[in-house]
């Protein structure tokens, strides 16, 4: 799930959500290592100006990094926060 808020900032800001429902420690801290990753691999494709929060859902933990970028994508598109 991706929500998207208009800021007032010039560069973007993301936070990333990843409940204890996902698994351990250790399972939530790689989701959340990939999403970050898939963020900082498209920063340059998001607007300015954007708060962007992600929330890993259960099936992010068995999801491949392809899988989860190419939601994530999908996500942003639908949000419009990527620069066309």
């Amino acid at each position: 799930m991706l929500s998207a808020v208009a800021g007032e900032d010039k560069g973007f800001r993301a936070g990333f959500i990843t409940s204890r429902a996902i698994g351990r420690a250790v399972v939530r801290n790689r989701v959340r290592r990939r999403l970050r990753e898939i963020v900082r691999k498209h920063q340059n494709e998001i607007l300015d100006g954007v708060w962007i929060v992600t929330i890993a859902r259960m099936s992010a933990a068995k999801a491949s990094y392809a899988e989860l970028e190419a939601e994530w994508l999908r996500l942003a598109g639908r949000a419009s926060i990527l620069a066309a």
